[in-house]
């Protein structure tokens, strides 16, 4: 990801500046097409189940058979029409990944703001514990979870949003370390402000830029993720359609008829690769820093 340098404002300044931050980044074409892509594919996922042709779940016709006249896209492996198991497939996946997200990002901007202003002990404790989560592979932790507890819905929230949070707490740490030392900072707290309201209402204003980017980058991640969790048959169970179980449910049938694995792998790729333009263009307009620092 691009190196960025922090912009620290006044207190007026912060919403005319990220107006111009996010003028700059729809300057690239990079954003406007990882926006587009992004747009069609929560789009698809969010409204494609109210156009459905068939019912999802409904046997329809042969297993694996090919596209034919009201099956554009053929039968699954038990025959269920893949058109409409695509189309009503997306909207779990996106809102596992964007609740994880949100969860992950709002932990770990927490986390990261009071350990990076050399808070309590406590603190200091919440970021050693980042850092052993870290030093996880981070699909490990989701299947010892969800292997001893099931495939619940909740669980997979919480286990993709415990594997977000590190990283947002570490960025997040290291950005608020260096505002911590500037002298608008000092002298909120030369003043007896509480930390709290420092923390929350001085500074993290001050650096929701580099965040907004880290943000776009988690949520690419989180469905990349909850994807493969489905694909491996950790996700949505049986027979709720899901864009990673449907990769797994129709692997075997690939040589006969790909478009139940095609059609949800392009999907998800497509959002993902929409995703990370989005996030690139806006680290790279954050990294041309035109704003004046206080």
């Amino acid at each position: 990801m691009t190196t960025t340098q922090i912009a620290v404002l006044p207190p007026g300044r912060i919403t005319s500046s990220t107006g111009r931050l996010l003028r700059r980044t729809l300057s690239y074409p990079r954003t406007r097409v990882g926006l587009v892509l992004s747009v069609l594919v929560v789009a698809l996922a969010v409204f494609g189940g109210f156009f459905a042709p068939n019912d999802p779940n409904a046997l329809l016709t042969t297993p694996g058979s090919p596209p034919a006249p009201g099956f554009p896209l053929g039968g699954d492996v038990l025959g269920r029409d893949v058109l409409s198991r695509f189309l009503a497939g997306g909207a779990m996946i996106l809102a596992i990944g964007a609740m994880a997200t949100v969860v992950g990002s709002a932990v770990g901007i927490v986390i990261g703001l009071f350990a990076g202003a050399g808070s309590t002990k406590g603190g200091a404790v919440l970021s050693w514990i980042t850092d052993v989560l870290l030093s996880f592979p981070q699909i490990v932790l989701p299947l010892l979870f969800i292997a001893r507890l099931g495939p619940e819905l909740w669980l997979l929230v919480l286990v993709v949003a415990l594997n977000q949070f590190p990283q947002t707490t570490r960025l997040v740490k290291s950005i608020t370390a260096e505002v911590y030392e500037r002298d608008f900072v000092k002298v909120a707290v030369a003043v007896g402000l509480p930390k709290h309201r420092i923390l929350f209402r001085e500074v993290l204003p001050n650096i929701l830029s580099p965040i907004f980017v880290d943000i776009a980058f988690r949520f690419s991640y989180a469905i990349a993720l909850v994807a493969s969790l489905s694909f491996i048959g950790f996700g949505a169970q049986p027979p709720d359609p899901d864009w990673g179980r449907m990769i797994y449910e129709n692997k075997g049938f690939f040589s006969l008829q790909p478009w139940g694995v095609l059609a949800p792998m392009f999907a998800v790729l497509v959002l993902t690769l929409g995703a990370h333009l989005v996030s690139d263009g806006l680290a790279r307009a954050l990294g041309k820093d035109d704003v004046p620092k206080a």
